[in-house]
């Protein structure tokens, strides 16, 4: 059982590398902030839940079992909200959309009883 641990916490940690590889490419190849800003936040959130999950496989300890759970919820939070006020700062200073995003929605006034 500790040998199976073992080879999926690494699988797990070199798919969470994976993860932010993509991440990177990501940032040179997508056109505007708010695409960068979602592949970071999205690579944040799933790429450190599968590195931090895999070392802990790797050495599975009570201790260690409670720092996972402890910095999965944490990063997702941090990551959630991060990417959220990044793209707003970027609709505030007015940053243009990539050509053919819809922006319909930015168009319309908020009124506290849409739901």
């Amino acid at each position: 059982m500790t040998a199976f641990l073992d080879v999926l916490g690494q699988a797990m940690a070199v798919l969470g590398g994976l993860v932010f590889v993509a991440a990177g490419v990501g940032l040179l190849r997508l056109r505007d902030p708010y695409m960068r800003t979602s592949a970071v936040a999205t690579a944040a959130g799933v790429g450190v839940v599968l590195v931090v999950g895999g070392s802990v496989l790797t050495s599975p300890t009570v201790s260690d079992l409670v720092k996972l759970v402890v910095a999965v919820v944490l990063q997702l939070a941090t990551s959630a909200v991060g990417g959220m006020t990044l793209a707003r700062a970027a609709v505030l200073s007015g940053h243009a959309f990539a050509e053919g995003t819809d922006t319909s929605a930015l168009d319309r006034p908020e009124r506290a009883d849409d739901d």
